[in-house]
């Protein structure tokens, strides 16, 4: 008997919504038409995002497509390459055309995860007289980060990063922060210079 996942062939896809009756809820076809509806939607928005970025930034068609593909499907990506490729200029393209806030981390060998994730800071309230300690956010507090050059800092650092990747959420000291939603994270490294 064949190994049902030794894919040999390709497999090409025809353009159409399939659903049977257990996905529909009952044969009745609303939920297939919804999502129809919902794949049109998300067809068109990208074909205007990949017209907006393509105002920006002249080819890379590559790179744009599978950032976008890794924007909607919640991941991160790691770009590899030498400074120049507009890598900057396309994240915060992709910022500006959804309105998300960006923020751009250069990541340095004297980087420190406090630097990232935000620090708590004492402060005096003038009404009250009093000292309290207040959460004063750090760079990952955006729906969007550039983290340029990772391989330049120290393991702790990156540690704190990929923790914020990976559970969208922050900790400092005994406290924990929630980043805003749709988070994602463009990271770069030069491939040159891996020293760190």
């Amino acid at each position: 008997m064949a190994d049902p996942t030794d894919i040999t062939e390709p497999i090409e896809a025809s353009g159409e919504v399939v659903a049977s009756e257990a996905d529909t809820g009952g044969g009745n076809g609303q939920t297939a038409a919804a999502s129809r509806e919902a794949i049109d939607q998300l067809s068109a928005a990208y074909g205007r995002m990949r017209e907006e970025i393509g105002k920006a930034i002249v080819g890379q068609h590559k790179i744009v497509d599978q950032l976008l593909v890794s924007l909607f499907s919640g991941g991160h990506c790691l770009l590899e390459g030498v400074p120049g490729l507009a890598k900057t200029l396309l994240v915060s393209t992709i910022a500006e055309i959804l309105q998300l806030s960006f923020r751009r981390i250069q990541f340095t060998p004297d980087l420190m995860p406090s630097d990232i994730t935000g620090t708590d800071v004492l402060q005096d309230d003038p009404d009250t007289h009093q000292r309290a300690f207040h959460f004063m956010q750090g760079p990952l507090f955006a729906n969007i980060v550039l983290a340029d050059e990772i391989n330049r800092t120290p393991p702790k650092t990156q540690a704190a990063l990929l923790e914020a990747m990976q559970e969208r959420r922050v900790t400092v000291g005994t406290s924990t922060y929630p980043l805003p939603q749709p988070f994602f994270v463009l990271a770069t490294q030069n491939p040159i210079e891996q020293e760190g």
